[in-house]
């Protein structure tokens, strides 16, 4: 029960920053690309790789503090459905060259953002 609950702490302070980041760009910027779900997919990446660094590196860390930042936090804070449904809608509305530019970056970006959150965390 105990894990439970630190995924549910750590996912609702995500979700809620996430939230908050999507305002951020919503309210600032008035372009047709989905920057807001991008950069918390990417700074989420980077701190899973960080975490999970951590953990790995770093016996002192419990695992709790996994569930707590990494299942949790992480999870509750990144979107993959908004990424896709995202992609779609640019798909829809004929925005093929920034669909495709935001699935690779997305996915490239993504997994560099976790290398150096990795690399870091040693």
């Amino acid at each position: 029960m105990w894990n439970l609950f630190l995924v549910f702490i750590g996912g609702g302070i995500g979700s809620v920053l996430r939230y908050g980041v999507g305002l951020l760009f919503i309210d600032n910027l008035r372009i047709n690309f989905p920057f807001g779900t991008l950069t918390v997919n990417l700074i989420g990446c980077f701190l899973l790789g960080l975490f999970l660094g951590f953990l790995e590196n770093r016996k002192w860390m419990s695992q709790e503090f996994g569930m707590l930042l990494g299942t949790g936090f992480c999870g509750g804070f990144t979107t993959f459905s908004t990424f896709s449904v995202e992609t779609h809608q640019l798909f829809q509305n004929g925005n093929w060259l920034l669909a495709v530019g935001y699935i690779t970056g997305s996915v490239g970006l993504g997994l560099l953002f976790a290398f150096l959150g990795m690399r870091l965390s040693r």
